[in-house]
């Protein structure tokens, strides 16, 4: 108390955060009554008196717990605290509901509701206040066979029992629900419903609640027509319920399990079952559970040709149900629903006209600016457009000038001239048909890179033709001691595989001219297409020259440097290139060494996307 009294917190849960541990001790309760008089804290007087009030109606000591009840509203409303207020007119409502005083339970919950609705932004204590209020009245309406406003009421506040991760409401009004659709005829959305609870209950493992959303599945499962698995169910569960001793719930099941057996038509069984139902319903005075057992029973017996004692037990069912709901309360019910039902809508209806009345003020206000906004937007979208525009101008000159540069490598002067003379050395050595042969293939390799040229892509086959092409041509100024070699692996259609035109001659050129010119021995590049990882074709050119830095050096120490820009054009080239795909062509330069680290080649690895 002294701590509580240093901090006087001014909502339910701070309070009961600190008290919890005493609510259920009367005398405990009393003293910090008493002290909360004393240092006039009145929330803590407030919170003593709803616990005493529960302990009292606990015990089924209604009027202690109404008069205590009482006091706590009276006290909250001059603290003038709504979440309080509100606690203490549901607890209010809870004890007219166990007496079955139905139309002032209702009322309160009504006030409760309404009161709450107030607070636009409600604490959780004040969620779980509204929680409250909305079951209670759905319970009402689901009595009262106003089935459609207790499902509202019952999803409504399912909502709030989700934001507070509150899984046993949640199993409780998701079996409601059920009932609700059940009652309506609607059975697949009662029976996704029971299953929903059931599943809250085994989550939390709560063996009554099992039972009882079996039973309900049972239920529904006899208006469907599977009349046996609803008997096995419900035998399965009478067990289950007579192990926890729920008279209440064992005579449900035995209730239910009679009317299973009337609709399988067998009525020994269904009398038995009814019997011992209607028998526990007497002993424990359970009202509702002796009228549908009469009303079962004056059905069996009916069907039994006996109409006597149909007639007896149709009585019974009458005389109990008319105990149950008394037709003041009803009308006054029925009434008071209308009343609040049509206060909600009106109160819907007018927060709608002042809503659309400020839409349509914002929107007078705001039309200029929606139009400077509009040729804002076109204006913006105009200039967006020209700057896409003049950036596919640029990458489509940027493209061409790349075409261009590599046509230039392609068909440089000096291959030109060197080709043109070594067939020359041919003729003046009287090798016509090698000079005629060579001549062939020279011509056709420029036929070939001036078509290729005017091309953006081009089959791998015709690649693949034209720098064999072009190794022949080259191979005549070594002599022929390049030994060039073509491997397709893993059955490759080169044909159907597309890839930038002209893309393979600068590396193989780079490989005669800086790997092999300089080498003594054999000469070999061997060109390998094989399928790569994640959708990739790789192209695999392989030298065994002296490597890219000896071939560094050897060009240093040259008084003509040859400047080699085709490999550099050609990435950039594969660079644009690859914007028209998901996957990137990129290249990777490797040196090879042998075991003592000494130089033995290099290896290009162009890796082409086929998607």
């Amino acid at each position: 108390m002294d701590s509580l009294l240093t901090v006087v917190p001014e909502t339910h849960k701070e309070i009961d955060d600190i008290l919890k541990p005493y609510s259920n001790d009367s005398t405990s309760l009393r003293y910090i009554q008493e002290r909360s008089i004393t240092k006039k804290y009145v929330l803590g007087q407030v919170y003593a008196l709803n616990q005493l009030g529960s302990l009292y109606r606990d015990q089924a000591l209604y009027q202690e717990a109404l008069a205590l009840y009482q006091d706590a509203l009276q006290l909250s409303v001059e603290a003038n605290n709504i979440e309080f207020r509100v606690y203490s007119l549901n607890m209010i409502s809870s004890v007219y509901s166990r007496t079955e005083a139905i139309k002032s339970s209702l009322d309160y919950s009504q006030n409760a509701l309404e009161l709450a609705e107030t607070v636009a932004t409600p604490s959780d204590g004040l969620k779980k206040s509204i929680i409250a209020s909305l079951n209670n009245i759905g319970a009402t309406y689901q009595m009262l066979e106003q089935y459609d406003l207790a499902i509202e009421k019952y999803e409504r506040l399912m909502i709030l029992e989700k934001e507070l991760d509150d899984k046993l409401g949640l199993a409780i009004n998701h079996k409601s629900l059920g009932e609700c659709y059940e009652a309506q005829g609607k059975l697949e959305p009662a029976l996704k419903n029971f299953r929903k609870s059931l599943v809250y209950y085994e989550i939390m493992d709560s063996n009554k609640g099992k039972i009882t959303c079996n039973y309900n599945i049972a239920h529904v499962y006899v208006h469907q027509g599977k009349i046996q698995e609803a008997i096995d169910m419900l035998q399965s569960n009478l067990l289950k319920a007579i192990s926890l001793d729920d008279n209440k719930l064992i005579t449900t099941i035995y209730i239910n399990l009679g009317w299973a057996f009337i609709r399988l038509g067998d009525y020994n069984a269904a009398e038995t079952n009814l019997e011992s139902g209607l028998t526990l319903a007497k002993t424990n005075k359970l009202n509702a559970e002796i009228a549908e057992a009469n009303k079962f029973l004056s059905e069996l017996w009916i069907k039994r040709d006996d109409y006597q004692k149909g007639m007896r037990y149709y009585k019974d069912f009458k005389k109990y149900e008319e105990r149950i709901t008394s037709s003041l309360n009803l009308r006054y019910v029925n009434d008071m629903i209308l009343r609040y039902e049509s206060e909600m809508r009106a109160n819907q209806l007018e927060r709608l006209a002042e809503e659309n009345e400020s839409v349509r003020l914002k929107l007078k206000k705001n039309k200029t600016m929606l139009i400077i906004i509009g040729i804002s937007l076109i204006l913006l979208i105009g200039i967006l457009y020209i700057l896409y525009r003049q950036s596919q101008l640029n990458a489509d000159k940027k493209l061409l000038t790349l075409e261009q540069s590599m046509l230039r490598s392609q068909m440089n002067p000096h291959f030109l001239f060197n080709s043109l003379n070594s067939i020359k050395l041919y003729i003046i050595n009287n090798e016509k048909k090698n000079a005629v042969h060579y001549l062939n293939k020279f011509s056709k390799l420029v036929r070939k890179i001036l078509e290729a040229s005017s091309q953006r892509e081009i089959s791998m086959a015709e690649e693949l033709e034209t720098v064999e092409l072009y190794m022949n041509i080259e191979n005549i100024r070594f002599s022929n001691e390049i030994n060039f070699n073509v491997h397709i692996k893993d059955d490759i259609d080169i044909h159907n595989i597309k890839i930038p035109s002209l893309i393979l001659q600068p590396f193989l050129e780079n490989a005669l001219w800086h790997g092999l010119s300089s080498k003594e021995g054999a000469k070999n590049i061997d060109l390998e297409v094989k399928k790569g990882k994640n959708g990739f074709i790789e192209i695999v050119i392989t030298d065994n020259g002296v490597g890219r830095d000896a071939a560094e050096r050897i060009k240093d120490s040259k008084v003509l440097k040859r400047k080699s820009v085709g490999i550099d054009i050609t990435k950039e080239r594969l660079a644009n290139f690859s914007r028209d795909y998901e996957n990137y062509f990129h290249v990777d330069i490797i040196d090879k060494f042998d075991d003592d680290t000494n130089p033995i080649g290099t290896q290009i690895v162009i890796y082409i996307p086929t998607i």
